[in-house]
């Protein structure tokens, strides 16, 4: 099924090239430009092809897509001189249903770097290149050119006219992506030929789109139809399903991760190492990321204990232990899970009281309360007369105002003591769980 796009467009070629000699590459010229008119032996000139193409036709990337072919560029240079492998500037995507292309449109440079040997001789070289490519628009046909330029070695490097030109489409190649701490890895086993490919990498800026422009492969192909999911702050992460065409799933993966912030886009030549799978935690199914964020916050329970903010009702539940210990497993079962209820109620009654705050428009947090004087006195207050009674030094009846009614229900036996031990669990411990649950979320 992969060759059928390729042989429907050979067929479109051979018929263009009966119609006319494909009207005689009417829809692009092509031309070959220097950066410099004058260079020294040794030295290094960027060359380019420059394609300009009629309105609505266009020529190919590297990776032509489902149809068509790159641009070929067969060089005829005299000895002395040797041409490096042709810079792609970034394309555009093209999507035609089930045959999406990448292409140039109006115009590009295909940018090639031309070496001079230490011994060329001084003097003037003729550079000539056949350069040919697919031309589209409704129907494909193929184009073809001879170009030349003249490149004078001498003593001093001079800039040509086209020098301009050359620089500003340097601005259009794609950025080396080996800062991106980029990766690639299988996200599940496969399913027949295809096995979904995820490929993530670090951006300091939000992105409203991000893609993935793939290499073409003989032994696979990337489905050019990529999806956004979700990852960690900081980070772009792309779902591409890959289709294994023969021999084994393939070990790397290049092509141009691309990224859109507003109307500036990015992109970013890679060649990754395709790892068996990816980090635990974005590996992990629904129910595993779940189980893993109970573990932490279970994690910083346990670190809570030690907390300032705890502390103060560890010697309640102490002294409860010991008051129970010779009472029935099913009499300490209930006060523990009366305990439990009055804290999941003081939560409750928190929440509620936030979300009504935020509703009328302002701030609101539990945590703030603390960084009111007013309050952090009443709850040491409170706090030290519960201890106070606890040792024994004076006994406060439930008539005896609010702190009194605190105090005394703190030290109560029963699943009155219980419940409010909860409570006052709460209104002590919730300050400090931001910085030790926040791991767990």
């Amino acid at each position: 099924m992969r060759l059928l796009p390729r042989v429907l467009s050979a067929a479109l070629v051979c018929f263009g090239a009966l119609s006319g000699q494909a009207a005689q590459a009417a829809h692009t010229q092509a031309r070959l430009v220097l950066a410099a008119e004058a260079a020294r032996p040794g030295d290094t000139v960027l060359a380019g092809v420059h394609l300009r193409m009629d309105p609505r036709w266009h020529t190919y990337w590297r990776n032509a897509g489902a149809s068509a072919a790159p641009t070929k560029i067969e060089w005829q240079l005299p000895a002395g001189v040797t041409a490096g492998e042709i810079q792609w500037p970034v394309p555009e995507k093209l999507p035609a249903d089930d045959l999406t292309a990448y292409i140039y449109e109006n115009d590009v440079v295909l940018l090639v770097p031309l070496k001079l040997a230490p011994d060329v001789p001084p003097g003037a070289l003729e550079l000539k290149a056949k350069v040919s490519w697919i031309e589209c628009e409704a129907l494909c046909v193929p184009g073809d050119a001879t170009v030349r330029a003249t490149l004078t070695v001498g003593t001093d490097t001079k800039p040509s006219k086209d020098a301009g030109l050359i620089s500003e489409w340097q601005k259009k190649l794609p950025q080396s992506g080996a800062g991106l701490s980029a990766r690639a890895w299988w996200e599940k086993a496969a399913t027949g030929d295809t096995r979904p490919l995820i490929l993530e990498w670090s951006s300091t800026a939000a992105a409203t789109e991000a893609d993935f422009y793939p290499d073409a492969g003989e032994q696979f192909e990337v489905n050019p139809i990529t999806q956004k999911v979700p990852a960690e702050s900081g980070r772009l992460r792309l779902r591409a399903q890959v289709k294994k065409l023969q021999g084994d799933w393939p070990q790397h993966v290049s092509g141009l991760l691309i990224q859109k912030s507003g109307a500036q886009r990015l992109a970013y030549d890679v060649n990754l190492p395709v790892e068996a799978s990816g980090p635990s935690l974005a590996a992990a199914p629904p129910l595993g990321r779940t189980l893993l964020k109970l573990l932490y916050a279970f994690l910083g329970g346990l670190i809570l204990n030690v907390m300032p903010c705890v502390l103060p009702v560890i010697a309640l539940k102490i002294l409860g232990f010991v008051a129970q210990a010779k009472d029935e497993p099913r009499q300490i079962r209930r006060l523990g899970l009366i305990y439990g209820l009055g804290v999941v109620v003081s939560f409750l009654v928190m929440a509620a009281l936030v979300i009504g705050v935020k509703a009328a428009g302002r701030q609101a947090g539990w945590g703030m309360q603390f960084g009111n004087p007013q309050f952090v006195v009443l709850l040491t207050v409170l706090v030290t007369l519960v201890a106070l009674n606890l040792f024994g030094l004076f006994e406060v009846t439930l008539g005896s105002g609010v702190i009194g009614t605190a105090g005394a229900l703190a030290s109560k036996k029963g699943p009155a003591g219980a419940f409010f031990n909860g409570v006052l669990a709460t209104v002590l411990a919730t300050p400090c769980t931001a910085p030790i649950l926040s791991s767990g979320l």
